[in-house]
């Protein structure tokens, strides 16, 4: 009796080592031996963390798009504080460190100075948190927009500013408790109405490429960097990174979080090119937004003693908005 055995792998879709049984074209990045890890082992993230994911995602798969030849410029944030605790770094590849809000307008300098200098070849990626990126650091992404730099400015979303103590940012959804905006008084956490959703601020400017993701789809996220690399110009890519600590979410959630947010409708996934909606990512059976906002405790004051805030259908009405807007719902 012949004693081999034929073994049969049902992981070509993930990002688990079965994608090495396809050719090399159509494997991931981390899948790929010749991966540049420029955000390594040794770095000081919360267990859990959707940033430290999300970055070592899309970092790569920028290094991979542009030979190796890129230079990263870092807006203060939690991103950088701990992948570079001095005098120590995560960071395997040319990085530098900008104020808070400024991260936006160094890189473009960097990009001039590629320019000038000749070194055509040499990409520019700025990366931050939404407080550097929505908020402090709005009016210089919007200049950087506005003269269509040739950078790719990443921003890892994960909804206030999660450094510094969980305070309020402008990418903070209604009703989220923070240390600014407390779960008291007659409308406990953060107001409505206020805020701003920057991937369609980028979109009005008419750049190159504009495009959402998710760390709950890093096929997705890779894709989305790669094509954003093939452009030359300014481009923005928004990444939604759950963050167990300020959200109040347990860390091995941080996936499942995500993937609700996708498909509550809550954080559209789209892709735009010069100011037009190209595609967006549909969802095939909306989840209730309850289901999402429960597993997190800076929403844990709407379902005091069992009865559910009114507010929570008002969160409701915003997500069946934007599968209305952007056309999410599978037909």
């Amino acid at each position: 009796m012949d004693s081999t055995q034929k073994l049969k792998f049902y992981q070509k879709g993930t990002l688990t080592v079965g994608n090495r049984l396809v050719d090399e074209a159509s494997r991931n990045v981390q899948a790929s031996r010749q991966r540049s890890n420029s955000l390594t082992c040794g770095h000081r993230a919360c267990q859990g963390c959707g940033e430290a994911l999300g970055a070592r995602y899309a970092i790569d798969a920028a290094m991979r798009a542009a030979g190796n030849q890129l230079i990263a410029v870092n807006a203060t944030g939690c991103l950088e504080v701990f992948t570079t605790p001095y005098p120590e770094t995560s960071w395997q590849m040319p990085w530098m460190h900008s104020l808070f809000g400024n991260a936006a307008a160094v890189a473009s300098g960097v990009a001039a100075a590629m320019r000038v200098t000749g070194k055509h070849g040499t990409r520019v990626v700025a990366q931050g948190g939404d407080g550097g990126t929505t908020d402090i650091g709005f009016g210089c992404l919007s200049g950087m927009f506005e003269r269509n730099d040739d950078v790719l400015y990443i921003c890892y979303d994960n909804e206030g500013y999660m450094n510094t103590g969980v305070q309020r940012s402008s990418a903070t959804p209604p009703a989220a408790r923070t240390a600014t905006t407390p779960a008291i008084g007659a409308q406990p956490g953060n107001v409505f109405g206020t805020g701003k959703f920057v991937p369609k601020i980028a979109v009005a400017h008419d750049i190159p490429y504009v495009a959402t993701a998710s760390v709950a789809d890093l096929h997705d996220l890779e894709a989305k960097v790669t094509r954003a690399m093939s452009f030359h110009g300014a481009r923005y890519i928004q990444i939604n990174v759950p963050c167990p600590l300020g959200w109040g979410a347990a860390s091995h959630d941080t996936i499942r979080l995500a993937r609700l947010a996708i498909e509550t409708g809550l954080f559209p996934i789209f892709e735009a090119e010069y100011g037009r909606v190209t595609h967006v990512r549909k969802i095939r059976k909306p989840k209730p937004v309850s289901e999402y906002l429960k597993l997190q405790r800076r929403y844990a004051h709407l379902f005091r003693d069992g009865v559910e805030d009114p507010r929570v259908a008002r969160i409701q009405g915003i997500a069946d908005r934007h599968i209305e807007e952007y056309g999410l719902l599978e037909s």
